[in-house]
């Protein structure tokens, strides 16, 4: 095959478009391939926000009004429905090749490219048995545990190259038996353009109700306890001194901000609810320290990159994603309220010395991590497979 323009068929069955991670990293990587001349359709549910740069095909589900992040029973039903969207998809578009995203659109892609006799690639983005238990859609205990992990083994193993996003995962992968010739480390990115280091918005900083005076810690991402933000409520409660949070993101709102009311921190936090992707840059500008709480260890950490990529030095989990992208830059804790607090208060302290940290994190996401970074690689992958 020449290195010619290619017709992709992307299979992603989630909401798409919503302002988090795994959203992002698709909306990233296609409009990436399209920068560079390839022609991409993407085949996903009937909810969501469309994008106007991506053609867009939804499995039809009248009166389907929104769909809750994570595992849940009605995803059967709509992975259903979103293989014959596929089928009819792929019919008139006669992709070249068939990229998957999640499991579920493995086992949809894989279908399909045995019908057209196309190869099929997949991005992996974590374990769907470890998604499923940390949403408590599934129990650690359940016997139906096994069952979904054997069903993921194999739909590992379906697409010609799997698209990894942290060589933890990558080296997970291997052990299991998976071949290291069909893994290939693909890390998240971001654009460098949009985040920017950029003076803070005064007037958003007044209309959110923050003070100019304190130091401010800022967070962006989904509000759940797999994502770390029990953790760093509970941190902040051991945390003396003068400081003030912004956390931005959903679903949950509610929920955190009576468990920040309960920890006796509610005024020193402000909730912002989902923040739009063009946005989030104006909102992160209000902070001089990013937290990056993440527990999950079966997954990337792809809200590092915004951060990076504005100069905030970061405190974070220590965990192998986030050594990965953090490199030396990190400010580690382990992931424990009283050790949190401590890393928290030592960074706050610090932030003036801080900067610097910050810059060297920027020219790390300008020399590995943009979303053209991303699509050459993938780009190089699917040449190499057809």
């Amino acid at each position: 095959m020449t290195h010619a323009s290619l017709r992709i068929l992307a299979i992603a069955p989630t909401a798409f478009y919503n302002d988090y991670g795994c959203h992002i990293r698709i909306m990233g990587q296609l409009r990436g391939l399209q920068a560079r001349g390839h022609r991409i359709r993407l085949v996903t549910y009937p909810v969501g926000r469309d994008l106007p740069d991506l053609t867009v095909t939804r499995a039809p589900l009248p009166g389907l009004k929104q769909l809750s992040v994570g595992s849940s029973r009605i995803k059967v039903l709509l992975d259903a429905i979103l293989g014959p969207t596929a089928l009819v998809s792929a019919y008139r578009f006669r992709p070249h090749l068939i990229h998957a995203y999640l499991h579920e659109g493995i086992l949809i892609g894989w279908m399909l490219s045995k019908w057209l006799r196309v190869p099929l690639t997949s991005d992996y983005q974590g374990s769907l048995t470890a998604e499923m238990i940390a949403h408590r859609f599934l129990h650690p205990e359940s016997r139906w545990r096994s069952s979904l992990h054997r069903l993921e083994a194999w739909l590992d193993r379906r697409p010609k190259a799997l698209l990894v996003s942290s060589q933890h995962a990558l080296e997970t992968l291997a052990a299991q038996g998976i071949p290291r010739s069909r893994l290939y480390y693909l890390p998240d990115a971001v654009d460098p353009i949009q985040f920017s280091p950029q003076p803070p918005d005064v007037a958003l900083q007044a209309r959110l109700g923050l003070s100019s005076e304190l130091p401010t810690f800022v967070y962006l991402g989904l509000l759940a306890p797999y994502q770390g933000v029990d953790l760093f409520l509970q941190a902040l409660a051991r945390l003396r001194g003068a400081w003030q949070a912004l956390v931005m993101g959903f679903p949950h709102v509610e929920r955190y901000r009576a468990m920040a009311n309960a920890l006796g921190i509610g005024q020193r936090m402000i909730f912002s609810g989902a923040v739009p992707y063009e946005m989030a840059p104006r909102y992160l500008a209000l902070g001089q320290l990013a937290v990056a709480p993440k527990l999950a260890t079966s997954e990337g950490s792809g809200k590092l990159l915004p951060y990076m990529s504005m100069g905030l030095p970061i405190v974070a989990t220590n965990t192998p994603a986030h050594r990965q992208y953090l490199g030396t830059l990190g400010l580690y804790t382990a992931p424990d309220p009283e050790a949190m607090a401590h890393a928290l208060a030592h960074a706050r302290d610090r932030l003036e010395t801080l900067n610097v940290v910050g810059r060297k994190l920027r020219q790390r996401v300008l020399e590995q991590y943009t979303w053209f970074h991303t699509a050459v690689r993938m780009e190089r992958i699917f040449y190499d497979v057809l």
